[in-house]
């Protein structure tokens, strides 16, 4: 039976959850980000708590920002400009969302983020529509407003090649869930562009020798022709003696096995061991459960397709998900 967890607002265009469950964040159509919560930790049934306006354009995208830095999101807005906002709870204050930081706008549109999980400092991968990357860091936990940029480049594995001025009307960027010293910090990233080069899914890791980030494979087979990449996803690894990473296209999605050790070179060895037929046209989002052994995928189709791997390494498609009319 299904149970309602949330009533949304109408116009709401995109939602996420924070890293435990216990908060909603919502964008909707007229620039209003809407934050729900629950009153009872035993209820599952969130109502909006706070809502303010944070551009006159809609809301594109929302993500938390990792728990150890507060309560933060940053929401990215049809203009092109990426803006961070925290909570602030003063002593004897009600509490309020004021906006910290903001990246990109008209000249310098922002089409995808995500937050890494690194050892030494939060960290935030911004992909843009001219096909550039840029890596930002931040030292002091709690200081939300003070951005470095520690690295800018384009998704190429051959740091010669320069692939000019790009026209990119999507990204899709997924950090290694994986946070230890032992492991450098790593995400995959993919492009919907003009340009071939830049489109098909390349892991890049930071070299901490050298300051520097360098791709270390690429997810794509010989006679790959660059085809446009709709999401990405990096499994939770519990055990597993490789990684896993989902990559969706329009010939479908596909799972890469990929070693998690590198060669001599550097490199690290992939395989594809899967690919699914796409939802009707396009996919618009993947996620992992938190053992990295379910994908949830969801598209135009309106569908959320759940896939499954069995214990001979075979993958089936365990549900689907109809929408409620």
């Amino acid at each position: 039976m299904e149970k309602s967890v949330a009533t949304l607002d109408k116009g709401t265009i995109c939602s996420s959850w924070n890293y435990c469950g216990q908060r909603l964040a919502t964008g909707l159509i007229d620039g209003t980000i809407a934050i729900f919560d629950t009153s009872d930790p035993a209820s599952s049934f969130f109502t909006s708590t706070y809502k303010f306006k944070v551009n006159e354009g809609s809301i594109v995208k929302v993500v938390w920002v990792p728990p150890e830095n507060g309560d933060a999101i940053a929401c990215i807005c049809s203009n092109g400009s990426l803006l961070i906002w925290e909570e602030i709870a003063e002593e004897s204050e009600p509490v309020r969302w004021k906006q910290c930081k903001s990246f990109g706008g008209s000249l310098d549109q922002v089409i995808d983020c995500q937050f890494g999980n690194s050892i030494t400092s939060l960290k935030l991968t911004i992909a843009y529509s001219n096909g550039n990357v840029k890596v930002y860091e931040i030292l002091d936990p709690m200081e939300l407003k003070d951005w470095q940029l520690q690295a800018e480049f384009q998704n190429v594995t051959d740091a010669v090649t320069k692939c000019g001025k790009a026209l990119c009307s999507s990204a899709s960027i997924s950090w290694s869930p994986h946070r230890s010293e032992s492991r450098p910090a790593s995400f995959v990233l993919g492009f919907t562009s003009d340009t071939p080069q830049l489109n098909s899914p390349k892991v890049w890791e930071f070299d901490q020798d050298h300051q520097r980030w360098l791709p270390v494979a690429e997810l794509a087979e010989p006679g790959d022709n660059g085809d446009e990449v709709y999401a990405v996803a990096w499994a939770p690894n519990i055990g597993r003696p490789f990684e896993l990473i989902a990559v969706a296209t329009s010939k479908g999605i596909s799972i890469w096995q990929m070693a998690s050790n590198p060669d001599p070179d550097g490199r690290l060895s992939i395989e594809k061991v899967m690919t699914f037929p796409c939802h009707d046209n396009k996919v618009w989002q993947m996620e992992w459960d938190m053992s990295g052994m379910t994908l949830a995928t969801t598209g135009s189709d309106g569908r959320v397709r759940l896939w499954q791997s069995n214990l001979n390494g075979v993958w089936h498609e365990q549900a689907v998900i109809e929408p409620i009319t």
